[in-house]
């Protein structure tokens, strides 16, 4: 019976710490480029580092500093994973947690990345870039990167495999015409006869390389007019799209300083001839404004910088009691090359899919070019040719323009000397699809069908909802809501946002009191200095004689003299004992 009895008790402590235990730990699913799902389990306070370890480590990548984590705040906000940082806390959000990996910093030659798993992974976020708008072409390039992508992932053409219109089948951008279909196929069959799939990767990444708006991942603003813009980053420079002109472009090397306040976002630059610039632009929110400010902190540092040592944390503000504080914690561009350099292994296994056209069933059939990587996570292949698109996207309804014009190439726009003039970039305005969509983030929401098509441009669902971190509350209501509902609505509690705001301002008002304070007893300790001294001033004069100064004088600084004195006699005589 005593026995029954410890059992007993002891059960509820064992239930207890189990429970503190799953308390402790939570779910993480990590959405990859070919739109295969890494699943894992972390604790709660494991840092951004850790996750993204285990990533790289199960696509067996080595060069992985071009890549970060990408997620959505429960106030539909877009950020960066902080590797220094507990991922829970970065959330906001309760578990489990949704994520994506996506290529942070694009390589600006990707020709000189050393394996091959690094190009298949760059090539395959170029190859949504370009589906979802953000890489912009003239139509001869567009014809021409779609072939490639054509020949990688279906081969040489062979008429019994390969239906006529077979390209039509394939979405490659957010809309084109018959005739650019026509165009791909026919250099699909006429001039990429015998290429490989890794040779039409490298050669569709050396070709996107040389457009305008490789690497840009945009960010929606409006200039001091109200005019909207998209500001982004890339390899090479701080760039600015403006309706179907790029109306600035400034070299990292030209930018100085990069600040914030509240929706106000400004770059200062020094450009030839010693001419200054300041650029000014407002974001949608303040914190898409600190999200923008900090992307540019880190691809200065990145792109701009030596080494990583030279990396120095920078204010948004230049008040010490105002603004935020970011340093960027990651290796510079010039370091990751050489490192990669010294990689010395076999070429690690690659799993990518190459589709084939069963002349019967119009269905795609797949193989491997080389065997998989260990503990794959695959998606199944058995969709019909309609979505044979990209594998990382939902297939949205193709989307036919009459109009072939899309953005010239690097080599044809004004060069760096005249990089910051305007310039025609294409007849049809820059209107990214996932930039201009708000960020959805309920896997089944009612409301998403409705903002699928935007300035003519198509988001599919998976790229929507492939970086939403948490469930969206549901925002319809029913036309005969009773008042008190209605009332309930109006007295929401306030969302993390706006927490946030009041912490940072009390955060200021603080440090301004503590600066406030210093300066004081700054001046106080000054003060007592010149009073001290022999100067010889008449106010100083005035001061000495008045007898609240010889109260001080005589109770308090000539006593606490004789005290530091003796303090120093005693340590001086100490010295020399030691010495002796």
């Amino acid at each position: 019976m005593h026995h029954r009895r410890l059992s007993a008790h002891a059960l509820p402590r064992l239930m207890s710490s189990s429970i503190r235990s799953l308390d402790r730990e939570c779910n993480c699913t990590v959405r990859l480029l070919d739109d295969s799902e890494y699943t894992c389990t972390i604790q709660r306070d494991a840092k951004g580092q850790y996750l993204f370890d285990l990533i790289c480590h199960h696509l067996n990548l080595l060069e992985k500093d071009y890549f970060g984590i990408r997620y959505v705040d429960p106030d539909k906000q877009r950020h960066w994973l902080e590797f220094t940082k507990s991922i829970a806390k970065q959330m906001k959000s309760q578990p489990p947690f949704t994520m994506c990996l996506r290529v942070k910093f694009y390589p600006p030659d990707p020709a000189a990345l050393k394996e091959e798993i690094t190009r298949y992974l760059v090539f395959l976020q170029v190859k949504r870039d370009l589906y979802h708008g953000r890489l912009l072409c003239k139509t001869s390039d567009a014809a021409l990167l779609a072939a490639y992508i054509l020949q990688a992932e279906i081969g040489d053409y062979d008429p019994g495999k390969h239906p006529e219109g077979y390209s039509s089948k394939f979405q490659f951008f957010p809309k084109h015409s018959e005739k650019l279909e026509r165009r791909i196929a026919e250099i699909h069959k006429t001039e990429l006869i015998g290429q490989t799939p890794e040779t039409s990767e490298l050669n569709f990444l050396q070709k996107a390389q040389m457009l305008e708006t490789y690497g840009v991942d945009p960010h929606p603003c409006k200039d001091v007019s109200g005019n909207p813009a998209f500001l982004a980053f890339t390899p090479f420079g701080f760039t600015v799209l403006q309706g179907n002109r790029r109306v600035h472009f400034l070299k990292w090397e030209e930018v100085t300083k990069l600040k914030f306040e509240a929706k106000t976002f400004h770059i200062y630059a020094n450009q030839k001839e010693d001419k200054k610039i300041i650029l000014t632009y407002f974001a949608p929110t303040p914190e898409a404004c600190k999200h923008l400010w900090k992307c540019g902190v880190e691809n200065q540092a990145f792109y701009k910088l030596e080494k990583s040592s030279q990396v120095r944390t920078v204010s948004s503000s230049n008040l010490f009691f105002k603004g935020s504080r970011f340093r960027y914690s990651g290796k510079v561009a010039k370091e990751v090359m050489e490192q990669s350099a010294k990689i010395k292994r076999d070429p690690p296994e690659i799993h990518s899919v190459t589709f084939v056209l069963s002349p019967s069933l119009h269905a795609p059939t797949s193989h491997s070019r080389w065997l998989p990587l260990p503990e794959p996570v695959l998606p199944e292949v058995s969709f019909c040719l309609e979505s044979l698109r990209d594998s990382a996207h939902s297939t949205p309804v193709r989307s036919v323009s009459h109009g072939d014009s899309f953005m010239p190439s690097r080599s044809q726009t004004v060069d760096g000397s005249e990089a910051s003039t305007s310039a025609v970039i294409s007849d049809e305005n820059y209107s990214p699809s996932d930039s201009v969509l708000p960020t959805p983030v309920a896997e089944h929401g009612m409301e998403m069908p409705l903002a699928r098509h935007l300035n003519g441009a198509p988001c599919s669902i998976d790229e929507e909802e492939s970086e939403a971190g948490t469930s969206k509350e549901g925002q319809a209501t029913e036309f005969g809501h009773s008042r008190r509902e209605q009332r309930m609505v109006k007295r929401r509690p306030a969302t993390s946002s706006e927490v946030e705001e009041l912490n940072k301002f009390i955060l200021s008002v603080l440090r301004l009191f503590l600066v406030t304070i210093g300066l004081l007893f700054a001046l106080l300790l000054l003060l007592i200095m010149l009073t001290e001294s022999d100067l010889d001033i008449a106010f100083l004069r005035d001061i000495r004689k008045t007898p609240e100064f010889q109260q001080f004088h005589f109770e308090y600084f000539c006593p606490l003299r004789r005290w530091f004195a003796c303090k120093l006699r005693w340590m001086g005589g100490f010295l020399v004992l030691g010495c002796n």
